[in-house]
């Protein structure tokens, strides 16, 4: 298990400084230089570890992922010691682990500093110490502590442990609870979480307003109904959906009843509150776990068998990593199938061009808004070698960071349509297009700048009317 997990960290490590930033990451670099207790769009994890990494080389793109490759590793990790758990030996902690780090979410998320590494991470490692919690109640108060800091990381979190906690009683594993470290657990994460809740508080739930908006499809990862079904299959491979599927009828089978029943509430909440396929991915590793305990039975002592079942998690892992790790070269990714499956490969491009064209078409002097946070960061990143001033913009913590200067007559928008600004000044001109010279549609290919002169009125009084969550 542990020569996976090794080699997993190695792969993720290699490939990590390939391509660029994400446009989350830019906004994650940003956020972390006006550190705060929370944003309206998230806790503060994720931002303070991009503060922490850029402290460290703030030009190294491989630093700054170090987090994220931890992060997944660990999930690698924590599906081994799960399938321990459940009463696996060697053999089947290697293949959990081997099958989990196959997988194209955890690959995927691993290659990124975000939100939903971490997310992973923190589930992985719940379901992990809950197992455990069969020999040893004192196990609750790290399960506090991995809560609290999870939600510090992401909200949704709040949600499987919720169920998990509803499912265990139903489950008839009440007695789990019957303990003093069960309130201390509670008192623990509601602690680390209270910064969180009190800032959300200040400033009008703010971060509510946004899920509504995600609910109803505003992210660029947003799915369908359908989608969401389908895409479920595609998470940690198709390959590995009948080994699954095996594990969570082996837990319903179980006293961990819990953890399939947990993933059919969630799998149905997510679906009917319109929430993203990603979701649900912190439930596979426990049900690969349970999976590969079974199988390894079967397996036994059949080289064969063995070499047919390592295989199947081999090719898992070549796609996962073609598609969901930047291995092919940039020019190739035009004419594969990698950006049709893999939208988040594509914000990782040409940040660099881009700012270099909004250095080119801004007057000197003038201001810059752009339409999103990911425009805006790149400006923060790559900005200084053109003299760039600080970007504003109206996308999420961005506008909390406030407008640009009444006095300013003339501001250079990227990304913003024209009939927006044509309520906003008395003149727009325009300033051309991006374009990062690789045919490559991500979100900024194309997007139109324009000058935006005489605003009609100052820019503080404009500026809730550009205010966009989501």
């Amino acid at each position: 298990m542990s020569v996976i997990a090794s080699v997993f960290a190695l792969v993720l490590l290699v490939t990590s400084g390939r391509y660029g930033y994400h446009r989350d990451e830019l906004y994650f670099l940003a956020a972390g230089r006006r550190l705060d207790w929370s944003y309206p769009d998230q806790p503060p994890l994720s931002p303070f570890l991009a503060r922490l990494m850029a402290a460290v080389d703030p030009d190294s793109l491989c630093v700054m992922r170090l987090p994220a490759v931890a992060a997944a590793t660990l999930v690698v990790v924590c599906a081994g010691l799960m399938a321990g758990e459940l009463g696996g030996g060697r053999g089947a902690r290697a293949l959990a682990a081997g099958a989990v780090a196959s997988s194209a979410l955890v690959m995927g998320t691993g290659h990124l500093l975000g939100t939903t590494v971490f997310d992973l991470a923190a589930w992985s490692l719940i379901c992990l110490l809950v197992l455990k919690l069969g020999r040893d109640r004192r196990w609750w108060l790290v399960i506090g502590a991995v809560v609290g800091l999870g939600l510090q990381n992401k909200v949704l979190l709040i949600v499987p442990v919720g169920m998990l906690a509803l499912a265990l009683a139903l489950a008839g594993e009440r007695k789990l609870f019957a303990t003093r470290y069960f309130g201390f657990a509670v008192g623990f994460a509601l602690i680390l979480w209270l910064p969180y809740l009190w800032w959300q508080a200040e400033n009008g739930w703010p971060q509510w307003e946004l899920s509504r908006a995600i609910a109803g499809g505003s992210s660029g990862t947003s799915d369908t109904p359908i989608t969401y079904v389908l895409l479920q299959f595609g998470l940690f491979g198709p390959l590995l959906v009948p080994l699954w599927g095996y594990g969570a009828w082996r837990l319903w089978n179980s006293r961990w009843r819990a953890f399939p029943l947990t993933y059919a509430v969630l799998f149905v909440v997510f679906l009917a509150t319109g929430g993203k396929a990603y979701y649900l991915g912190g439930m596979y590793p426990v049900l690969l776990a349970a999976g590969t305990v079974g199988l390894c039975r079967w397996l036994g002592a059949d080289r064969k068998r063995w070499s047919a079942v390592i295989s199947v998690i081999a090719v898992n892992a070549a796609m996962s990593a073609v598609l969901f790790l930047p291995v092919l070269p940039i020019a190739s990714l035009r004419d594969s199938p990698v950006l049709a499956i893999n939208y988040d490969a594509g914000e990782t491009i040409a940040w660099p061009r881009y700012v270099e064209q909004i250095a080119a078409a801004r007057p000197p002097g003038a201001p810059i808004l752009t339409a999103n946070y990911g425009e805006a960061g790149a400006i923060e990143r790559y900005g200084s070698e053109y003299g760039l001033p600080t970007p504003h913009s109206g996308h999420n913590a961005y506008w909390w960071w406030g407008p640009p200067p009444d006095n300013a007559t003339a501001v250079l928008t990227v990304g913003i349509d024209r009939e927006q600004l044509t309520g906003i000044c008395s003149v727009v001109v325009s300033a051309g297009t991006l374009d990062n010279g690789l045919d490559i549609d991500n979100d900024e290919q194309g997007e139109p700048m324009f000058l935006c002169r005489n605003p009609i009125r100052p820019w503080s009084q404009l500026w809730p009317q550009l205010r966009t969550l989501g």
